[in-house]
């Protein structure tokens, strides 16, 4: 690990309020040279926000930044970007109307002139080849025709490019939330190589074995305060736990699935379609995985299903509602302009009724009973769904899709950006919720939310090419059947 010639940028008592809520109070914190500093806590602890109060997207309201040996009160955009500091936040910033070449000229306006796009497609290529080698991203690509895996690869290269100046920090706000696990382990190595060069990088992530892993140092933050820092070695994952909980969390496993009681001899969904490898089957009361590297099918698949449920679809048939739990929540999740508690009942309106109007008395104790079991964090369930961390904004999804009657719950990788206690307490739910005889598909990135499923199906170039249960449930075995010979599958 690189030794820090210095501190690249430090905090002091900075704080910021939204309304009566304080999102910061008094933190300190300072990034050496060429070191990683890990960033944890939970949602709406306020890791964004400092984040972005560094990057200049936000003014704090006190504290000062030292910054190349000068004292700002607060940062610009423009001026962070000419001292080198880069962000890949967690709601990703690219244009989707513009190419992958035309939104890295807009990082970088020294690219001008007669050839400017085939200049920034040249940089932009290059990068995507030595953090993603392997990568299949084209300069001329639309972005919005690009999957959010590949968006958030173009990210994260863009972040690391430089045309003009030095590159002194890059902030990286969960940056593989919606990577597979090839692609997550590409970026964080390079990362670290990175840092030999004297590049600093703030990891934020919810995954412990990233932050102890590829860290030299972590900071722990709850409630808007810094509540612990030093070397990694300090720490472990269950001590980070009991930091940002205060307490700690009782031991869940896989094994509870066990205990679940299933109906094994209703079907809720059938899939056996010409052309698309094994067949596939769930029952009611399951929660079957859909694994495999990211993109091979497995968001389609899901698309399809919640088509089948709603039209004849051939090979298809799905038994009951079905509601969506989307993983791309600006794209495909949230409703902007509504509340919070829109947001969550737009999905129940048919229970909502009170003769032909809707009864907002039946609206508010829905949303207040799904907002207080999915820990919604936020000071009234009426303020805009944006005003959500990232993590709360996927809590109000889940909440979403379980206050309904749905009878099979769809999920497209829906752990992004959401807190590792928020997670088991998620996990909870799926399985009580299982348990009383839901049906849950979940397609997920992360190997250790496939330990918490029934059977696991695996996808490769959109077939299903194994299936897996038990103690098959492997990395392993995952990977295994991942990059079997399609012929063979």
């Amino acid at each position: 690990m690189a030794s820090p010639q210095g501190t690249a940028v430090s905090l002091s008592g900075v704080s910021r309020s939204f309304g009566a809520v304080r999102a910061l109070s008094g933190v300190d914190l300072a990034i050496p040279e060429g070191q990683c500093l890990g960033l944890v806590g939970h949602n709406g602890a306020g890791k964004s926000t400092l984040m972005h109060v560094l990057a200049g997207t936000l003014r704090p309201d006190t504290g000062q930044i030292a910054l190349a040996g000068e004292q700002h009160d607060r940062i610009t955009v423009n001026l962070a970007q000419r001292l080198g500091i880069r962000c890949v936040f967690q709601e990703l910033s690219l244009c989707p109307n513009l190419t992958v070449a035309e939104n890295t000229r807009i990082l970088h306006p020294s690219i001008r002139g007669f050839g400017w796009r085939r200049k920034a497609g040249r940089l932009i290529a290059a990068m995507l080849d030595r953090i993603f080698p392997g990568h299949d991203i084209s300069p001329d690509a639309v972005v919005a025709d690009l999957s959010i895996g590949r968006r958030q690869m173009v990210e994260i290269a863009r972040a690391f490019t430089v045309s003009q100046g030095a590159l002194r920090l890059v902030i990286l706000d969960e940056p593989t939330s919606s990577l597979d696990a090839t692609t997550a382990r590409q970026l964080l190595d390079f990362m670290r190589g990175a840092l030999k060069s004297g590049v600093s990088c703030v990891l934020i992530s919810h995954m412990m074995g990233e932050i102890l892993n590829y860290s030299d140092l972590i900071a722990v933050m709850k409630n808007g305060q810094l509540v612990a820092s030093g070397p990694v070695g300090q720490f472990s994952s269950e001590s980070l736990v009991e930091l940002m909980s205060g307490g700690e969390h009782p031991d869940r496993t896989a094994r509870q699935r066990a205990a679940r009681v299933r109906a094994e001899t209703a079907i809720s969904v059938r899939a056996e379609e010409p052309g698309r490898g094994l067949p596939f089957i769930a029952r009611q009361g399951e929660v079957i995985g859909l694994a495999g590297l990211s993109g091979h099918g497995q968001t389609d698949f899901l698309v399809r299903v919640f088509e089948a449920a709603r039209a004849r679809h051939p090979g298809l048939s799905v038994s009951g509602d079905v509601s969506f739990v989307a993983g791309d929540r600006q794209a495909d999740g949230v409703f902007p302009l509504w509340s919070i508690a829109d947001n969550i009942g737009v999905a129940s309106l048919p229970a909502l009724r009170n003769g032909l109007l809707l009864s907002p008395g039946k609206e508010k104790d829905l949303s207040d009973r799904w907002g207080r079991t999915m820990g919604i964090k936020a000071p009234s369930l009426k303020d805009e769904i944006l005003s959500l961390s990232g993590g709360n904004q996927q809590k109000a999804l889940f909440a979403r899709a379980l206050s309904t009657r749905s009878a099979v719950v769809l999920m497209d990788d829906p752990m992004r950006g959401v807190d590792i206690n928020t997670k088991l307490d998620v996990y909870d739910i799926i399985a009580q919720e299982a348990a009383g005889g839901r049906t849950f598909l979940w397609y997920t990135t992360e190997f250790e939310e496939l330990e918490y499923c029934d059977r696991v199906y695996v996808f490769q170039n959109g077939r299903i090419v194994g299936e897996l249960e038990g103690e098959q449930i492997t990395e392993a075995g995952v990977i295994g059947s991942s990059f079997k010979d399609k012929e063979a599958a």
